[in-house]
């Protein structure tokens, strides 16, 4: 029995020998888990990630949509009247004076003091806005000033130590990164949906003549949220939520928010000098595509391409030339002509700008000061217009008029404007804005307008409004 024992000790031992020779001396390292994050496939076909760190992650909102509530209140568009209107006001209301509530939106709050920021379609014909805010209480606000053509207005109300936001940085913003919506969709009162970042500088083609630059999200926004916060998880204001697109007029996918950048700057000017300051490079250009970089042999896809620089523009002084293609701003990835529009309308004039540009293969760089961009709106028929530069009278073969710029106006016939030059109104030849302005302040509102355009031939046409 002694024997057994010593020979099974002696045999475990020779086998335990043997094993970790093999171990040591001949079998390849094979570790379990692999250091590299991502590796060849055994097949040697496609690679793959084996990195755990990139599963599980678990983003908490809860802090975000705290912070959030409580700055954004419930904005209603009144009218208040004295008297029927029409024979459904007369029906309901008698001969009494009322109030009808034309929309409601939301806005948030952005100082202690009272100041909110909305949509200005939200209190557009507004006569009494009603502010409600997260703990019930009324207000009512005034207009501190709006900006309809990028659909942000200020407004203010009386009171004082409120929850308000802070601007987050929205250039800052990633591709995938989690945002929460935070409104009054359908009057339900703080309501928040969490979506992602699905694209960034988006133009949805508002019909408005210039290119547009929105958040897109997949947060759920319905009617309502209109001028609500778009948040980041840390509870920073990086967007005010304006449209969807929907046929339904509901959300059905995707939404959109003005970037804070913008909004913030407009906001600002409105404050401290009472309207927009807008700066502008001074160039008209688009999207680079496939046919002009065939047509200008351009061995670049994406960027703006330089189409026409305005003279005495800050792209003039700085020597930027038409068929230069603008890849960058200020480290700004400058893709299509929304990116540009977008940073741009977040700068005033005077500020200074690098500009990045592709010019016949090769890369260089300018300064370019912003300049102010003037423009008027022809209310009676809603084109504006702003001064013409001396290359665009030479290519419509005038000395004089101003260039249509932009309309609200969907219909096509003012689209079809976009970019003519008006040469005279009433019969008068109009140089630049400040001959169309007092032309207007000479008029009545009854009389009928007369307004020459030109085409690129230079042969005239007049249009009467009444």
């Amino acid at each position: 029995m002694k024997n057994f024992a010593t020979l099974l000790l002696v045999s475990m031992l020779g086998g335990i020998l043997t094993l970790g020779s093999y171990k040591l001396f001949i079998e390849e390292n094979h570790p379990f888990f692999q250091d590299e994050t991502v590796t060849e496939n055994n097949s040697g076909i496609l690679p793959v990630s084996y990195d755990p760190n990139l599963y599980g992650t678990n983003a908490d909102f809860t802090e975000a949509a705290e912070k959030t509530v409580h700055a954004v209140v419930n904005v209603k568009n009144v009218a208040v009247f004295n008297k029927p209107s029409s024979i459904w006001e007369y029906y309901f209301y008698g001969q009494n004076s009322g109030k009808i509530l034309q929309g409601v939106g939301s806005g948030v709050i952005i100082s202690p003091d009272g100041y909110i920021i909305t949509n200005n379609h939200v209190i557009s014909g507004a006569s009494e806005i009603q502010v409600t805010l997260n703990n019930n209480k009324n207000y009512k606000a005034d207009v501190i000033g709006t900006d309809p053509k990028a659909d942000i207005a200020l407004i203010k109300i009386d009171a004082r130590d409120l929850d308000f936001l802070v601007f987050g940085n929205s250039n800052n913003i990633k591709l995938g990164e989690w945002v929460l919506a935070v409104g009054n969709p359908f009057n339900l009162t703080s309501t928040v949906t969490a979506g992602i970042v699905s694209a960034k500088a988006r133009d949805i083609n508002l019909n408005d003549g210039s290119p547009q630059s929105f958040i897109q999200t997949d947060a759920a926004i319905n009617p309502g949220n209109s001028g609500g916060a778009l948040v980041n998880i840390n509870g920073e204001l990086i967007g005010i939520n304006s449209a969807i697109t929907s046929q339904t007029g509901s959300y059905i996918g995707y939404s959109f928010a003005i970037p804070s950048n913008n909004a913030r700057k407009i906001v600002e000017d409105i404050m401290e000098y009472g309207d927009v300051q807008q700066g502008i490079l001074g160039i008209r250009g688009s999207d680079m595509n496939a046919a002009i970089s065939t047509q200008f042999d351009i061995n670049t896809s994406q960027g703006v391409f330089v189409a026409a620089v305005d003279s005495e523009s800050g792209a003039a002084k700085a020597g930027i030339k038409t068929e230069d293609v603008i890849k960058q701003i200020d480290n700004i990835e400058i893709r299509k002509m929304s990116d540009l529009t977008g940073y741009i309308n977040s700068k005033r004039p005077g500020e200074t700008v690098v500009v990045s540009l592709f010019r016949k293969g090769n890369e260089r760089k300018v300064e370019v000061k912003l300049t102010k961009y003037e423009t008027f709106l022809i209310e009676p028929i809603g084109l504006e217009i702003t001064n013409a530069s001396e290359n665009a009278l030479k290519e419509f073969k005038t000395k004089n008029g101003v260039i249509v710029i932009g309309t609200i106006k969907a219909e096509k016939q003012y689209q079809a404007l976009l970019g003519a030059i008006i040469s005279k109104i009433d019969g008068r030849k109009v140089f630049n804005i400040s001959d169309v302005k007092k032309i207007f302040n000479s008029k009545k509102i009854s009389e009928p307008i007369s307004i020459t355009f030109l085409n690129q031939q230079g042969e005239e046409q007049t249009y009467i409004w009444r």
